[in-house]
């Protein structure tokens, strides 16, 4: 059984990105469609949604590919689940010189009972460091947060 991160909706990406992977993405999506091909019964690909575009900021999604996107969501929704103080770092798994960190920062509860933290992301692209500050809310009765509006 192999687990294979996907998001639950389409990379978050810029035109010129689209084009560039647009080639690479039909020569990698025949390959993988013959190794999902001779896996045959007894292999399983699992999938994992990530929102991403409700945890990640613009400034963050455009600097990171589909896969490297998934690793900052993740990492946002471990240092969450930890509270004020928790860290959660990643390094791609496609590039190199690629890594961030997700750092909750601060939390406070608003007058309708919702519960909204600080986070600040952290990458590192190639030596180029970006930070970003977001602000993330769970209203009550759901489950996970997302980028307040």
């Amino acid at each position: 059984v192999s687990s294979s991160p996907t998001t639950s909706q389409p990379c978050q990406q810029t035109e010129a990105r689209k084009q560039r992977n647009s080639i690479f993405g039909a020569i990698a999506g025949s390959i993988a469609g013959s190794a999902l091909g001779s896996a045959g019964a007894g292999g399983a690909v699992v999938g994992l949604a990530v929102p991403v575009g409700s945890l990640l900021s613009t400034a963050i999604i455009e600097k990171l590919d589909c896969k490297e996107q998934v690793q900052a969501a993740e990492a946002t929704n471990n240092a969450v689940r930890g509270g004020v103080g928790t860290s959660s770092t990643w390094a791609s798994e496609t590039r190199t010189n690629v890594s961030g960190t997700s750092t909750v920062t601060g939390e406070d509860k608003l007058a309708d009972g919702s519960s909204c933290v600080t986070v600040t992301d952290v990458i590192i692209v190639d030596g180029e460091e970006t930070t970003a500050l977001k602000r993330m809310c769970r209203k009550p009765g759901e489950s996970g947060y997302a980028l307040a509006t």
